[in-house]
């Protein structure tokens, strides 16, 4: 909103909008503070970093990015990574520590495979933390959120993307049942799910701050944050032919203008509102639940909240004597504030074993790459 100076020589309308700069350096400047509160409690406070991280801005600076993925990813920064496998005289730039980064990790995970557009992930990690630390970190992620997309197939990727039509099923009938006539599917979306939307929004700041949103998260919020961007643009969808060449090239093309913090809002509160367990019997997944990096978020979540591995083992003991009852308490508790449930909301999700495959195209920008992948 444009701020209107009154009549005079301007000096109230100067005041104004330097009363909104205070105001806004103020809030930023408390949320700093609470954010290395959080990080020098002893265990630290992982539910408020995930609060914090998910709530309007989310961690603000790289700088605390550094101090505050780590956790949300319960990684030991302590213990730093195992050395590069380049020596330094045969770098050459960024190109060759992402390479470097991708080879290490999946020499030491060989049950994880490359898929087309994990370098897109690699590469935020590494512009935001560096390479030791962005490797221990895109490690832990890729054996948690991104699990799913590593294995040999892409059949279960398809699966995670058949969530997306459900959610905009439950806000917008008319949306969703046009889509349907149109036939467009649910393609359009893939990049965006498999990257974080890295490889398609063109301002790093967007990246980053849904990236602070994913890795507060369960596994499957990029597919509701595809569900609101969807539905932000429910008119434009509207008018288009109803054939499925128009609604995916329309779709395909995302916005860069886009609502990003009300649209991180509106995602969080169709999780709340629709969550993955209730969604999964139209997604067709219930068979499948215990083969899924979604449905083992629980673990993930409960050994990262607390870092004492005393309290995780007592939780999670308690978890397995009544996890139907545990399961039902979360579900039925009376509505609290939503960025607590956000961080520590840990469904048991039932869908299926998710993943992509491994393409046999190359990254344009590193034939090599693809010798040493697919030898």
């Amino acid at each position: 909103m444009a701020l209107r100076p009154t009549q005079g020589d301007g000096s109230a309308g100067r005041w104004n909008r330097g009363s909104g700069k205070a105001d806004f350096n103020a809030k930023r400047k408390k949320k700093v503070a609470e954010i290395h509160q959080a990080l020098n409690s002893d265990p630290t406070d992982v539910a408020a970093l995930r609060r914090m991280a998910i709530s309007e801005g989310g961690l603000l600076t790289d700088e605390i990015r550094c101090q505050v993925w780590p956790k949300l990813l319960n990684v030991n920064t302590s213990e730093p990574p195992p050395m590069s496998r380049m020596p330094d005289e045969q770098r050459e730039g960024l190109q060759e520590e992402l390479i470097d980064i991708i080879l290490l990790i999946l020499d030491r995970n060989p049950q994880l495979h490359y898929y087309q557009g994990y370098h897109d992930i690699v590469v935020t990690f590494l512009l935001v933390v560096g390479e030791r630390l962005a490797t221990s970190l895109v490690e832990k992620l890729s054996t948690h959120h991104l699990r799913d997309f590593m294995d040999p197939t892409m059949d279960n990727t398809k699966h995670i993307l058949n969530y997306l039509m459900p959610i905009i099923d439950q806000v917008n009938p008319e949306l969703h049942d046009f889509m349907q006539s149109a036939e467009v599917g649910t393609i359009f979306a893939l990049s965006w799910l498999i990257t974080w939307f890295g490889h398609v929004l063109s301002d790093f700041r967007h990246v980053v701050r849904l990236y602070d949103f994913f890795l507060a998260c369960h596994p499957l919020m990029p597919i509701y944050f595809a569900a609101v961007i969807v539905l932000y643009r429910e008119q434009e969808v509207l008018d288009c032919d109803c054939d499925m060449a128009s609604v995916h090239h329309l779709l395909s093309q995302i916005p860069q203008d886009l609502p990003y913090e009300t649209l991180i809002s509106r995602a969080g509160d169709l999780f709340v509102q629709f969550p993955p367990s209730e969604l999964a019997r139209e997604a067709a997944a219930q068979q499948e639940a215990e083969r899924t990096a979604a449905s083992t978020f629980k673990d993930f979540e409960l050994a990262s909240a607390q870092q004492r591995p005393d309290m995780v083992l007592r939780q999670r003991f308690r978890g397995l004597l009544r996890p139907e009852a545990r399961t039902k308490d979360v579900l039925t508790k009376p509505r609290t504030n939503r960025f607590v449930k956000l961080a520590v909301m840990g469904l048991t999700v039932a869908l299926g074993a998710a993943a992509l495959a491994v393409v046999k195209s190359a990254l344009e920008w590193a034939p090599k790459f693809q010798l040493q992948l697919f030898p």
